[in-house]
């Protein structure tokens, strides 16, 4: 999961109110349980020492969340009497959660609001194609190409010349899918995606497959369902790419298992992977941390760091702060830190399934038994080696 879409939480110095709301039920007395969470987290902001404009513009925002819009909750990120980032949920909280502090409360909204990659869908026919970002901001408009528009359909008649003509449509079918394949190579670069599906003509989809790049072909799948024209969506594509999504973050977390087993200190290979706060931190104030690892249910998430406004300003004791040139260095949570620094440093963050959670095809995943990775719930994979 990249955290880029924070960015606008660090470019402000707190302290912050985090709020996770669940809106209830749509009906009558949903609204009104509705209102009585808002007041309640209103009241707990206030006790924890927010300001009033603040907690204000909490209220508001809150009190116009609709459980229609918002159907399994939202988190809200407020500073400086204004709401500054807000995000929809894919799974409820379990009860309200709101906190006043020096940074932003992150890790719960890397459980709510899941994994999900940043995925660069197309819609394929064999004139062209569409392409649609579906990224934690929501769906977006990422382009698309148009090839050439004829022959494109084969005759149906006896003609002695419709072979050849037929020869002529294929051509056409086979241009326009070396076309579709480059500008969908160029848009997956540009987005920034990690995943890539494939929706549409059940001839130009494989053709498109096949021309694509080796390193963009290794992270797309198809799908029947859907197509190009206006009206094909269906609840069958929404499933299928949420599935293609949830199976390409199992891949991941496996794979950043394997190189975190791989690389800990104590194999007889350059250390790759670091566990433990001291060690994350330290990788952190370099910036080498390429993918942050986290347990949700780790006890070390909750233990007390020391940092300043940048992401390297970070140590476990207050003193090692100063030395680090923050004079007044603030008391936050680890996992809070540690997520600020990969959200302003471009690091991958994944988290680790907790033993009880199953896999996105059924089955619990043979990872979240082994209470060791990594120790503490905190690691990291390293940029390089040393």
């Amino acid at each position: 999961m990249q955290l880029s879409f924070l960015g606008p939480l660090f470019d402000r110095p707190g302290p912050w109110a985090t709020v996770y709301l669940d809106p209830g039920r749509t009906d009558e007395a949903g609204v009104k349980r509705r209102e009585l969470s808002v007041r309640e987290v209103c009241r707990t902001l206030t006790e924890q020492g927010a300001d009033t404009a603040t907690t204000r513009a909490v209220g508001d925002v809150l009190t116009r969340t609709s459980a229609a819009e918002f159907p399994a909750g939202r988190v809200v990120f407020a500073t400086g009497g204004e709401v500054v980032l807000g995000h929809r949920l894919a799974r409820p909280p379990q009860g309200q959660l709101a906190t006043w502090a020096p940074l932003p409360r992150l890790t719960p909204l890397l459980e709510l609001a899941g994994q999900d990659p940043a995925c660069l869908v197309a819609y394929i026919d064999r004139t062209g194609a569409d392409f649609e970002l579906r990224c934690a901001a929501g769906p977006q408009d990422a382009g698309g190409v148009e090839g050439q528009q004829r022959p494109v359909h084969r005759g149906a008649s006896g003609d002695w010349s419709e072979p050849r003509f037929r020869l002529k449509v294929e051509n056409t079918w086979e241009h326009n899918a070396g076309e579709i394949a480059e500008a969908l190579a160029a848009a997956y670069e540009k987005s920034g995606a990690e995943l890539v599906v494939l929706v549409g003509d059940p001839r130009e989809r494989p053709a498109v497959h096949a021309k694509l790049p080796d390193a963009v072909r290794a992270v797309t799948v198809e799908t029947e369902h859907g197509g190009r024209a206006a009206g094909s969506a269906s609840p069958a594509l929404e499933e299928a790419i949420a599935q293609a999504r949830l199976q390409h973050t199992d891949r991941r977390v496996e794979e950043a298992l394997d190189r975190f087993r791989a690389g800990r200190v104590g194999t007889d290979r350059p250390t790759d992977a670091v566990e433990g706060v001291p060690a994350v931190v330290a990788a952190a104030r370099e910036h080498r941390i390429d993918t942050l690892l986290v347990r949700p249910d780790g006890p070390d998430l909750s233990r007390e760091l020391w940092v300043g406004p940048e992401p390297d300003q970070a140590a476990v004791r207050r003193g090692d702060a100063r030395t680090l040139g923050e004079t007044d260095p603030v008391s936050v949570r680890a996992d809070d830190a540690l997520l600020r620094s990969a959200a302003m440093t471009g690091a991958d963050v994944r988290v680790i399934p907790l033993p009880d959670e199953p896999a996105s095809d059924g089955p619990a995943r043979p990872e979240a038994a082994d209470t060791d990775v990594p120790a503490g719930g905190l690691g990291a994979l390293l940029r390089w080696s040393y």
